[in-house]
Protein backbone atom coordinates (compact mmCIF):
# COMPACT_ATOMS: atom_id res chain seq x y z
CA UNK A 1 0.00 0.00 0.00
CA UNK A 2 1.66 3.57 -1.28
CA UNK A 3 2.72 5.89 1.80
CA UNK A 4 0.87 9.53 2.58
CA UNK A 5 3.49 12.00 2.70
CA UNK A 6 2.86 15.34 3.71
CA UNK A 7 3.61 18.04 1.57
CA UNK A 8 5.91 21.28 2.46
CA UNK A 9 4.19 25.00 2.04
CA UNK A 10 6.47 25.56 -0.81
CA UNK A 11 5.09 22.35 -2.73
CA UNK A 12 1.35 23.28 -1.76
CA UNK A 13 2.20 26.80 -3.09
CA UNK A 14 3.16 25.54 -6.32
CA UNK A 15 0.53 23.24 -6.72
CA UNK A 16 -1.75 25.60 -6.56
CA UNK A 17 -0.33 27.91 -8.28
CA UNK A 18 -0.25 25.60 -11.20
CA UNK A 19 -3.78 24.80 -11.55
CA UNK A 20 -6.77 26.47 -12.89
CA UNK A 21 -9.92 24.24 -11.16
CA UNK A 22 -10.68 23.34 -7.75
CA UNK A 23 -13.08 23.39 -5.55
CA UNK A 24 -14.60 25.70 -2.17
CA UNK A 25 -16.03 24.48 0.39
CA UNK A 26 -18.82 26.88 2.20
CA UNK A 27 -21.63 26.52 5.31
CA UNK A 28 -25.19 28.46 4.71
CA UNK A 29 -28.14 27.99 6.46
CA UNK A 30 -29.12 25.24 4.33
CA UNK A 31 -25.97 23.41 5.41
CA UNK A 32 -22.33 22.95 3.91
CA UNK A 33 -21.68 23.44 -0.15
CA UNK A 34 -18.76 22.42 -2.18
CA UNK A 35 -18.36 24.78 -5.05
CA UNK A 36 -16.55 23.71 -8.34
CA UNK A 37 -14.48 26.76 -9.84
CA UNK A 38 -11.94 27.56 -11.96
CA UNK A 39 -9.07 29.92 -9.89
CA UNK A 40 -6.56 32.17 -10.19
CA UNK A 41 -3.87 33.00 -7.79
CA UNK A 42 -3.12 36.22 -7.23
CA UNK A 43 -0.07 37.25 -5.19
CA UNK A 44 -0.79 34.65 -1.87
CA UNK A 45 -5.20 34.73 -2.43
CA UNK A 46 -6.56 32.54 -4.72
CA UNK A 47 -9.33 34.57 -6.58
CA UNK A 48 -12.81 33.24 -8.26
CA UNK A 49 -15.21 35.15 -9.81
CA UNK A 50 -19.04 34.43 -9.41
CA UNK A 51 -22.60 35.72 -9.43
CA UNK A 52 -23.34 37.91 -6.03
CA UNK A 53 -26.71 35.61 -6.30
CA UNK A 54 -25.20 32.38 -6.22
CA UNK A 55 -24.18 29.94 -2.62
CA UNK A 56 -20.98 31.08 -3.11
CA UNK A 57 -21.31 34.71 -3.95
CA UNK A 58 -24.03 35.04 -1.43
CA UNK A 59 -22.52 33.16 1.76
CA UNK A 60 -18.48 32.97 1.23
CA UNK A 61 -18.59 36.84 2.05
CA UNK A 62 -16.83 37.06 4.83
CA UNK A 63 -16.92 33.67 5.90
CA UNK A 64 -14.40 30.86 6.28
CA UNK A 65 -13.72 29.00 3.02
CA UNK A 66 -11.67 26.08 2.33
CA UNK A 67 -10.29 25.55 -1.17
CA UNK A 68 -9.28 22.04 -2.35
CA UNK A 69 -7.30 21.22 -5.60
CA UNK A 70 -6.06 17.82 -6.41
CA UNK A 71 -5.10 14.90 -8.40
CA UNK A 72 -5.40 11.55 -8.93
CA UNK A 73 -4.18 8.60 -11.32
CA UNK A 74 -6.06 5.57 -10.23
CA UNK A 75 -3.98 3.24 -11.88
CA UNK A 76 -0.98 3.81 -10.12
CA UNK A 77 -2.53 4.52 -7.13
CA UNK A 78 -0.63 8.00 -6.67
CA UNK A 79 -2.44 11.63 -6.19
CA UNK A 80 -1.75 14.67 -4.09
CA UNK A 81 -4.10 17.10 -3.12
CA UNK A 82 -3.71 20.80 -1.21
CA UNK A 83 -6.18 22.55 0.69
CA UNK A 84 -5.98 26.08 1.69
CA UNK A 85 -8.54 27.24 4.38
CA UNK A 86 -9.12 30.95 5.00
CA UNK A 87 -11.67 33.96 5.27
CA UNK A 88 -13.53 34.78 1.83
CA UNK A 89 -12.84 38.66 1.02
CA UNK A 90 -15.22 40.61 -1.75
CA UNK A 91 -12.54 42.58 -3.92
CA UNK A 92 -14.32 46.03 -5.26
CA UNK A 93 -11.34 48.04 -5.13
CA UNK A 94 -10.53 49.54 -8.46
CA UNK A 95 -6.81 49.53 -8.72
CA UNK A 96 -6.88 45.79 -6.59
CA UNK A 97 -8.92 44.34 -9.55
CA UNK A 98 -6.83 46.14 -12.01
CA UNK A 99 -4.05 44.04 -9.96
CA UNK A 100 -5.68 40.81 -10.71
CA UNK A 101 -6.06 41.59 -14.39
CA UNK A 102 -3.30 42.38 -14.74
CA UNK A 103 -1.46 39.37 -13.09
CA UNK A 104 -3.81 36.48 -13.48
CA UNK A 105 -7.72 36.77 -14.61
CA UNK A 106 -9.74 33.86 -13.51
CA UNK A 107 -11.84 33.09 -16.11
CA UNK A 108 -15.13 30.95 -15.32
CA UNK A 109 -15.83 28.60 -17.56
CA UNK A 110 -19.96 28.27 -16.73
CA UNK A 111 -22.17 30.74 -18.47
CA UNK A 112 -23.74 33.44 -17.41
CA UNK A 113 -22.66 37.12 -15.58
CA UNK A 114 -19.58 36.15 -12.82
CA UNK A 115 -18.90 39.92 -11.86
CA UNK A 116 -18.03 39.29 -8.37
CA UNK A 117 -14.28 38.58 -7.63
CA UNK A 118 -14.42 36.56 -3.99
CA UNK A 119 -10.63 36.03 -2.92
CA UNK A 120 -9.54 33.60 -0.02
CA UNK A 121 -5.91 35.12 1.55
CA UNK A 122 -5.20 31.89 2.98
CA UNK A 123 -4.25 31.71 6.62
CA UNK A 124 -3.35 27.84 6.69
CA UNK A 125 -2.38 26.00 3.57
CA UNK A 126 -1.95 21.79 3.69
CA UNK A 127 -1.11 18.75 1.21
CA UNK A 128 -0.76 14.67 1.04
CA UNK A 129 0.43 13.05 -1.59
CA UNK A 130 0.25 9.15 -1.97
CA UNK A 131 2.99 7.38 -3.38
CA UNK A 132 6.56 8.01 -4.15
CA UNK A 133 8.90 8.14 -6.86
CA UNK A 134 7.12 10.44 -9.25
CA UNK A 135 6.84 14.12 -9.89
CA UNK A 136 3.84 15.53 -9.15
CA UNK A 137 4.48 19.03 -11.01
CA UNK A 138 5.60 17.15 -14.37
CA UNK A 139 2.01 14.74 -14.40
CA UNK A 140 -0.16 17.65 -13.98
CA UNK A 141 -2.68 17.02 -16.80
CA UNK A 142 -3.68 20.92 -16.87
CA UNK A 143 -1.27 23.68 -16.20
CA UNK A 144 -2.27 27.62 -15.96
CA UNK A 145 -0.60 29.09 -19.42
CA UNK A 146 0.10 32.13 -19.77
Amino acid sequence: MPEAIDLSREECERLLRAGVGGRIALSSPNGPHIVPVNYSVVDDTIVVRTSPYSVLGTYGRDSMLAFEVDQFDHDRQRGWSVVARGRGEVVSDAEELEHIRAVWEPRPWASGARSLHLRLRWSEISGRRIGSGWDVEAALPVRRSL
